[in-house]
């Protein structure tokens, strides 16, 4: 006897694999178009890249301005820093003697938060230091 020739059918478990393989492409496509529909998502990831991308600028310009700013000014801008600093805190102890009990919360509230970006502000004080510095010289030369 003969064997019959394969048919063009197709068996149940190959049904089944192709089943499943358009389920998990289906699933794929779906979960692309959430991806792309979700505006908030996309404007969060967004919103990481260009915070990334400002603060290796700002790493970056604070290193050159670094490097530039010759050792006097750069005692200078620190010395102004640190005398800037105590004369805010003496002004926000004063302040703070005078100030409603509200006021002072509130204002514990924003030193807290202002805290943890010292750094930040000390670099951006530097920076705007530097600045004054290099407009004054420019001027005089005039």
């Amino acid at each position: 006897m003969t064997e019959p020739a394969p048919s063009s059918e197709e068996t149940p478990e190959t049904l089944r694999e192709k089943a499943e393989e358009t389920r998990e492409q289906l699933g794929e496509t779906v979960q692309a178009l959430a991806d792309t529909s979700d505006v908030k998502a996309q404007a969060q990831q967004t919103a990481a890249e260009v915070k990334q991308q400002v603060q290796q600028k700002t790493a970056q310009l604070l290193q050159t301005a670094r490097e530039k700013t010759p050792e006097p000014v750069r005692e200078k801008a620190t010395q102004t820093v640190e005398r800037l600093s105590g004369t805010a805190q003496s002004l926000a102890a004063k302040a703070q003697a005078n100030a409603p009990a509200p006021v002072q919360e509130k204002a514990a509230q924003a030193a807290e938060v202002t805290r943890g970006k010292r750094g930040l502000l000390v670099g951006g004080l530097a920076a705007l230091t530097v600045w004054f510095v290099a407009r004054r010289k420019k001027k005089s030369r005039r």
